[in-house]
């Protein structure tokens, strides 16, 4: 009979976040990291464990393009991002779907839920 016991059957809150294109929110694994480094670098953080200072995007080419023509991530990193860090985010960006709907090019089904389930 010790402390852990009622908490048992409570169910684990899973975390959420909020895409800075779209203003959408989803659970944290379903979205996709950006991390401005304490060096100054902007890097894709798949796993969401990387130091800095990130912003988090939906898993679709349309919010990756959107952020950063309108500024919005750039914005929300707190930093001004230079064009060769831009291309390589579109080039990221590039092997996801255009849409939620649309399953992602090169990548297999990952067994895990889509935001529509």
């Amino acid at each position: 009979m010790g402390k852990r016991e009622g908490k048992r059957g409570k169910r684990r809150r899973i975390p959420e976040r909020t895409c800075v294109a779209c203003r959408r929110k989803a659970p944290k694994g379903m979205l996709v990291r950006i991390v401005r480094t304490p060096e100054g670098e902007i890097v894709v953080d798949e796993r969401g464990k990387r130091n800095g200072r990130g912003a988090y995007l939906c898993r679709n080419r349309s919010c990756w393009e959107r952020a950063i023509e309108r500024g919005s991530l750039a914005r929300a990193l707190r930093t001004a991002l230079t064009a060769e860090q831009a291309e390589a985010l579109l080039a990221y960006a590039a092997s996801l779907p255009a849409s939620a709907d649309e399953p992602a090019a090169g990548l297999q089904e990952s067994g895990r839920r889509t935001q529509d389930e």
